[in-house]
């Protein structure tokens, strides 16, 4: 699969170093074009190299993740490292109103990413929060 294409996505369940597939909280990752936000609170850019993506967190939580993204239906399944070399795989579905605007802004040390009604904002410290904007996201 491609560098990862604007999208807004659920996360349905992790995996840590093979363990059981499982899901305890409410995750949001929003992508537009190299930018994103998770509401674990990390943003950044993704770089792709023609295998792994790369999610370069350069604002909120420090770190990095390389993993090979997949389609699964309309969802995808992603798989990869952490810098301690822990292993995950996280499930991802599309989010219902992730058509329409989208784009990402940095100011102040935030980072804060719209795809469709759906925006994830994360600060400085690393407090991420999604929020759904009303209407169809078509505004």
């Amino acid at each position: 699969m491609d560098a990862p294409t604007p999208g807004a996505w659920l996360r349905a369940g992790i995996s840590r170093d093979g363990g059981p597939l499982r899901e305890d909280e409410h995750v949001v990752w929003l992508q537009s074009g190299a930018c994103y936000a998770d509401s674990r609170g990390f943003a950044g850019t993704t770089s792709y190299d023609g295998r792994q993506v790369t999610f370069h967190h350069e604002v909120g939580s420090p770190g990095e993740d390389v993993a090979t993204l997949r389609p699964d239906g309309s969802g995808l399944v992603e798989t990869g490292t952490n810098t301690d070399g822990s292993t995950f795989l996280e499930v991802w579905t599309p989010l219902d109103g992730g058509e329409g605007p989208e784009g990402s802004w940095r100011a102040g040390g935030a980072q804060t990413v719209r795809v469709g009604r759906h925006v994830v904002h994360v600060d400085a410290e690393g407090t991420g929060a999604h929020f759904e904007l009303p209407g169809s996201g078509q505004d």
